[in-house]
């Protein structure tokens, strides 16, 4: 069973807790450092970010941490030599976290085989048609037993996020509202209201909800609407303060989780 499937199988109603981080940022060779120690430390899953010098969902901190990492050599195919390195290793999922363009360059097939080499469980590509992920994305990675994870906001109308729920498996990534990624010190109600609309539709994928996640308000806010919540620019933010020191990094984040 795909390790996506079977985390959310089997957690119970253990909210989940997933982190996104950006390969090669602070440092080139630190990927496979940060994915153990996320491990070691009770991190339910991982988004691993491919950098891209256009990324468009992104805030600052992120777009920050891509150029730094793209300076510092990362590359697609580095990333995966990477992920193979420490496969072995790895037992929570591994999602790859990237935008069309460099997919495509290098090859959507060859791409989803790779990725599943190197012991990723899923994708998401937020600049992704549904049409185009329907046609090419979708057979490539059913091929490599790879789950495509899709975006929804508030502005996503009902009729589409069932659509996107009917062809796709794994979790369906809320992100808390129509913005790019940041921290944010609360959801207000407005949030609060999408957050409660998307759970009385009853889904069949389970719901993380992402972007704009950074203390214990915000966190428990996801935790009540969904099975858990994706922290991305915070411990973007921690780990280059901690010169990508991962456990020093966590320390930091959970006491900002706790406060």
């Amino acid at each position: 069973m795909n390790k996506i499937n079977q985390l959310f199988a089997t957690r119970g109603d253990r909210k989940l807790l997933s982190l996104y981080f950006c390969a090669g940022c602070p440092t080139l060779d630190s990927t496979g450092d940060v994915i153990l120690t996320m491990q070691r430390r009770g991190i339910d899953f991982i988004e691993v970010g491919i950098p891209f010098s256009d990324p468009l969902a992104d805030g600052p901190v992120i777009q920050t941490a891509a150029t730094r990492a793209l300076k510092n050599g990362m590359s697609v195919r580095l990333l995966l030599e990477q992920l193979r390195a420490v496969r072995e290793q790895v037992s929570i999922p591994l999602i790859l976290m990237g935008y069309l363009n460099p997919i495509l360059h290098y090859g959507i097939e060859q791409f989803c085989a790779d990725a599943a080499d190197a012991g990723v469980s899923g994708l998401i590509i937020p600049d992704l048609p549904f049409d185009d992920y329907l046609a090419t994305v979708r057979p490539a990675a059913d091929r490599h037993d790879l789950r495509v994870i899709m975006l929804i906001t508030p502005e996503t109308s009902d009729e589409r996020i069932r659509f996107i729920d009917d062809n796709t498996d794994g979790f369906i990534y809320m992100v808390s509202s129509a913005a790019i990624t940041g921290a944010q010190k609360s959801f207000d109600e407005q949030k609060q209201d999408y957050f409660r609309r998307i759970d009385r539709m009853q889904l069949r994928n389970p719901r993380m909800i992402g972007f704009g996640i950074s203390n214990r308000q915000t966190l428990e806010a996801a935790r009540q609407n969904a099975a858990g919540a994706i922290i991305g620019s915070k411990f973007v933010t921690l780990l280059n303060e901690a010169d990508g020191n991962a456990d020093l990094a966590l320390d930091r984040l959970f006491d900002a989780l706790s406060r």
